[in-house]
């Protein structure tokens, strides 16, 4: 019988994976402490909704401004050493915040700086580091690295953070922050374990709007990655427009509290967890395309039932659905795009996304703000289902296309591996 440490990372994913899954892991549960305590300490300071809703687009917004950047400057330097440069900087930030919070000088504007701050430092954190499991398991072994990682996510950002956050908060607005800092340092220690991962040598330096270019022109002609990109951006916006208001759903219309708010995360992560545990198994028996197909599905009945209910049980169980189908969609949808981009062209393609996921994340939250300010907060749930079923009829022939695609090299599709069916593009 395999050991517990043979079930969470597979011997043959190498020593590195491990290292890397337990930094991402440590690293997760202090931003999942955040994720609780951040929109919370917002609210303690303002009702408006535009304003809790301008906490996580400040956070996000520096991928708008920076996002090419930090993919073109991946893919010319140590990826590894980006990623605890910037973890190093995540740290020092939030370390200034919790000095503001004791000495009592924090006000909203200090909060919303910080999170612009963090943001910008994340968006170099995480472009370099989702170029790193590529480089160190095999393409056949990306979807259960992908899901390892995602469970990690699930455990620390969705799980274990949350509810640790609303605790801490409850006992001092800056414990939360004290420990995200414990978090994000030890992260930093974990990954410089890992061994050198060059990339392929240049001939001559690139100039990163010449990177940058030529990232976009990779993308504009490869049809399904482009395709997956659209999609991502465009359910990313309809996503995003209730839950930037969602510590407001829960405490205000639901009746919640801040330790509701809180175990509404936890119920996403159970549900994840449960089919995160299961992806090995899905990924052998069902194809890529109609798992695809059922999450977009589920993501716009989800919608619907949140614009109707006024039960908290409900809520509970509707997040729970929410875990199960969302974290199989970004293990696919991560895995798709990283078993078909070069390795020398990750950081750009991942960035490239990535400004889709917060370009998204910021219209729709700002979106969200304006209709819960002025027709309450069930209305951004109901543009939420609207928007998404909408996108999910244009898109629906094209998942097949997505699916089925295999990588290019000199222009040619070739098979990288017995993962590569249709079943595991």
């Amino acid at each position: 019988m395999p050991s517990l440490g043979e079930l969470i990372a597979p011997r043959r994913l190498g020593r590195d994976f491990r290292w890397l899954l337990a930094s991402s892991w440590t690293s997760n549960i202090g931003d999942g402490i955040a994720l609780s305590a951040a929109p919370l300490l917002i609210a303690s300071m303002t009702s408006s909704p535009l304003l809790v809703a301008a906490g996580a687009m400040m956070q996000f917004l520096p991928w708008l401004l920076f996002g090419l950047l930090a993919g073109a400057v991946a893919d010319h330097h140590d990826r590894r050493r980006l990623v605890m440069l910037a973890n190093g900087l995540r740290a020092i930030i939030v370390s200034a915040l919790v000095v503001f919070l004791v000495t009592g000088h924090a006000n909203v504007w200090i909060v919303l700086a910080t999170a612009f701050l963090y943001g910008t430092a994340e968006v170099f954190a995480d472009s370099a580091g989702s170029t790193l499991l590529p480089m160190l398991v095999r393409p056949t072994d990306l979807g259960i690295g992908n899901a390892r990682l995602q469970a990690g996510y699930l455990v620390g950002n969705q799980l274990v953070g949350p509810p640790l956050g609303a605790f801490l908060f409850a006992i001092g607005s800056f414990w939360p922050f004290l420990v995200q800092i414990l978090c994000v340092t030890l992260a930093v220690v974990l990954i410089s374990r890992i061994a050198r991962t060059p990339l392929p040598r240049r001939e001559e330096p690139v100039r990163t709007s010449h990177a940058i270019r030529e990232g976009l022109r990779w993308l504009r002609g490869n049809p399904p990655v482009r395709t997956l990109v659209l999609i991502i951006l465009v359910f990313n916006v309809t996503w995003a427009a209730p839950w930037g208001v969602l510590v407001l759903y829960a405490t205000e219309h639901l009746n919640m509290g801040a330790v509701g708010y809180g175990a509404l995360t936890t119920a996403t992560a159970i549900g994840g967890m449960i089919a995160i545990g299961s992806f090995g198994w899905l990924e052998r028996h069902v194809s890529f395309a109609t798992l695809m197909r059922v999450c977009l599905s589920l993501e716009v009945l989800m919608h619907l039932g949140f614009a109707l209910t006024t039960t908290p049980w409900v809520a509970f169980v509707l997040m729970f659905g929410f875990g199960a189908y969302a974290f199989v969609w970004g293990t696919i949808s991560t895995t798709v795009r990283q078993r078909l981009v070069p390795m020398e062209l990750q950081g750009r393609i991942a960035s490239v996304n990535m400004v889709g996921v917060f370009g998204g994340l910021v219209i729709g939250q700002f979106i969200g703000g304006l209709l819960a300010q002025t027709w309450g907060l069930t209305a951004p749930w109901w543009f939420a289902f609207g928007g998404s079923a909408l996108t999910l009829l244009l898109v629906w022939r094209s998942i097949s296309h997505i699916a089925a695609a295999k990588p290019v090299v000199g222009g040619d599709p070739v098979d990288s591996g017995p993962g590569q069916s249709s079943k595991a593009p």
